[in-house]
């Protein structure tokens, strides 16, 4: 319940913010066509949104290499995307969505290249990125950060 509410309020908070680069609220209800394969559940296990496995879990998703959930068999040319550098980012997430296969050729140069997801998001994939930034989890403090030390690293 709590996560729920927080949840609530950072779309809130972050949804002027994000007014450009997609709408929170839009992108949880157009998340429903995801979660036929993908569920959000984070690292303590506590499920966001209860979805199919086909897909991996896609809690902190952005900013992730490609191909890299623990425990998820991903087709070989997502894998071999990731070991080539690529991080989901919303440049990359937005024209994965549009057409998985077509972004796996272009990216891999490779006339051959499949992708295991089939379905294709060709609107709304920047409210659907809104949503999933909104769900990140928060990065760890450095010891710096936590030590309110604001002495610059370099002196």
């Amino acid at each position: 319940m709590n996560r729920m509410i927080a949840t609530a309020l950072a779309a809130l908070i972050a949804a002027p913010a994000l007014a450009d680069d997609g709408n929170v609220a839009k992108g949880e209800k157009l998340f429903g066509k995801c979660r036929a394969c993908h569920s959000i559940i984070t690292d303590s296990g506590e499920v966001i949104v209860k979805g199919g496995r086909t897909g991996p879990d896609l809690y902190g998703v952005i900013g992730r290499q490609a191909g890299t959930f623990p425990d998820f068999n991903y087709g070989k040319d997502l894998v071999a995307a990731g070991e080539a550098g690529l991080i989901w980012d919303k440049e990359a997430f937005l024209e994965y969505v549009q057409d998985p296969r077509k972004f796996l050729r272009h990216h891999l140069d490779s006339k051959k290249a499949k992708s295991m997801m089939s379905f294709k998001l060709p609107k709304g994939g920047e409210d659907v990125y809104a949503y999933l930034v909104s769900l990140a989890p928060v990065p760890a403090e450095t010891p710096a950060e936590e030590a309110g030390d604001d002495t610059p690293a370099s002196e």
